[in-house]
């Protein structure tokens, strides 16, 4: 396996998960995959800021739960969601991010914010900058969804979030 170049100083990140270690074989990287999401997620109800971390459980396609789909695709449309390779490749990546982003050494590593999305839905952002990746999580109140997480690949969504970022703390007089 390999290790994501920038990565080498968090020896928290697990290395990505490649198609190619499963010689190219669409179905069992699918399936090793979901072994990874099920494993961090369902298996080890995982908690953040004292919550439990609960599932968007439908719409269930092919057996999978839609955050699995959230996390390792891309698209409106919830029938119509397309595999993402940057997304699948880093599906060992969310849980510990989330793990991490409440440590204290790590407070300068993940970026932690709120913002309000659609629908007056309150959403925690965890953006570990060094890598580009975001992890969404959804405030539900009782639990928190873990609602997406991607790579942030475009020099204008950096600057968005890192003015979302900025203004969030300033607005809290950090």
């Amino acid at each position: 396996m390999v290790l994501c170049a920038k990565s080498y100083s968090l020896r928290w990140l697990p290395p990505l998960l490649l198609l190619n270690e499963y010689g190219g074989d669409w179905h069992a990287y699918l399936e090793a995959c979901y072994a990874c999401f099920v494993a961090d997620f369902v298996t080890n109800k995982p908690c953040y800021q004292g919550k439990r971390l609960g599932l968007k459980r439908h719409p269930i396609m092919n057996g999978k739960e839609a955050t699995f789909w959230h996390f390792t695709s891309e698209g409106s449309v919830e029938e119509d969601r397309t595999p993402d390779m940057r997304r699948m490749e880093r599906i060992r990546w969310p849980a510990p991010v989330i793990e991490h982003a409440e440590e204290k050494e790590d407070a300068n590593i993940i970026k932690v914010w709120r913002n309000i999305r659609s629908r007056n839905e309150s959403r925690i952002l965890l953006w570990l900058e060094s890598e580009a990746y975001l992890v969404i999580l959804a405030d539900r109140g009782e639990y928190i969804l873990p609602w997406t997480a991607y790579q942030v690949t475009r020099e204008h969504q950096k600057r968005k979030l890192q003015k979302e970022y900025d203004k969030y703390w300033k607005t809290l007089g950090r």
